[in-house]
């Protein structure tokens, strides 16, 4: 679990990306009972957006593992899934589709049709029989269960003394209880050899075709405002003076992912000749660029920001900047640099006139390849 992928441990992205949907509450990481401190450490230096329990109660099976953590289960709760840390990249799309089959059903698991031809041999060397795939499906986590029902099927295996369970779905089915397919995602793949990891790399965009830009902003500091950097409230007596919220870290960032991918530029896509976007919080304006990106195939990687402002002091705040910024566009807070200095008390930044900053925005194909054909893009 501890592999690096985009510089990041792999079980983090698991928990972070199934954190990060918003019909999930909180979390709990299931590890062996003398290896809790080093997740602990990391997640001191890289806090999480919701609750994540760490919990030393791994068994000597998968099975025996997940039972000892559903005794940790909150109270109330009426969904779980189950997850394997190895699982880096689990979508939004794939969450939305299990949850929406679990609320409709009590249970949803994600799963892929078999497509190769299959074998059965006793030996390893010689074949004894073509075995028919159709009916058969490659099954992932995470899985979703009715709470109620997940405590149970394990509560009867136990008692049953069946610790053989290669997945949960496995003891749901013992139990009676019926399990629905979900459409799974080729590319959550779960590493076990490093082959695979080679693969996850491939598929993160590490190694792919990248391109970068940059983006500027500043704005005057003016009586009456709220002061909005990196989609943060500042406690400061002078907000930034703008059509939307003003928020130069956002905007600057914005600018930099379009010029990325040649998009054009935030005056281009949100005019302030629009009422669309008076007063409008820059985080909903980071989205619709995110929404863009997507549109023509691309992916943040990188995010890094240097905010100029003589005051207020901004290095409490910039935690909960790259918790945001990294939250709107679906990537990691360690994908995300903002740093803040002086300009030493010249020009209109140092005069405490206003505040700019500089962003430098790094992007990569999301499907393996971008769609370069420049589609026309609207600007309310």
């Amino acid at each position: 679990m501890w592999q690096v992928l985009l510089g990041v441990p792999v079980w983090r992205h698991a928990v972070w990306r199934l954190l990060s949907h918003p019909e999930v509450a909180s979390g709990a990481l299931a590890v062996a009972p003398d290896n809790a401190a080093p997740f602990e450490a990391y997640l001191r230096q890289y806090p999480v957006p919701k609750p994540l329990q760490i919990l030393p109660c791994g068994g000597a099976t998968r099975q025996a593992t997940v039972r000892n953590a559903l005794a940790h289960l909150p109270d109330g709760v009426r969904f779980v899934a189950v997850h394997d840390a190895a699982r880096p990249l689990v979508s939004r799309a794939l969450l939305d589709r299990l949850i929406a089959t679990a609320t409709q059903h009590g249970t949803a698991i994600p799963a892929l049709p078999v497509q190769d031809t299959l074998k059965r041999s006793e030996d390893g060397r010689t074949v004894q029989a073509t075995v028919a795939r159709e009916g058969l499906y490659r099954v992932q986590t995470p899985q979703v269960f009715r709470a109620d029902w997940l405590i149970e099927a394990h509560r009867r295996a136990a008692e049953e003394g069946f610790e053989q369970a290669t997945d949960d779905a496995q003891l749901l089915e013992r139990a009676g209880y019926p399990v629905y397919l979900a459409e799974g995602d080729p590319r959550n793949l779960k590493l076990t050899t490093p082959d695979d990891l080679h693969l996850l790399r491939l598929y993160a965009g590490e190694g792919a075709l990248t391109r970068t830009g940059i983006g500027y902003d500043i704005h005057q500091l003016t009586e009456g405002r709220t002061l909005m950097l990196g989609g943060v409230a500042i406690d400061y007596p002078y907000g930034l003076q703008g059509h939307s919220d003003a928020d130069v870290v956002l905007h600057a960032i914005c600018d930099a992912l379009l010029g990325a991918a040649a998009l054009g530029d935030i005056g281009q896509h949100f005019p302030n000749t629009n009422p669309r976007w008076k007063d409008a919080p820059s985080l909903t304006l980071l989205q619709h660029v995110r929404a863009l990106l997507t549109q023509h195939g691309w992916q943040p990687l990188n995010i890094d920001a240097m905010a100029l402002a003589e005051a207020p002091k901004l290095a409490p705040y910039i935690p909960e900047m790259r918790q945001r910024i990294a939250h709107t566009l679906g990537i990691l807070p360690e994908q995300v640099s903002i740093k803040a200095t002086t300009n030493e008390g010249m020009d209109a930044v140092g005069a405490r006139r206003a505040i700019a900053c500089y962003a430098v925005a790094t992007i990569y194909p999301a499907n393996g390849e971008a769609d370069h054909e420049q589609i026309p893009t609207q600007t309310g």
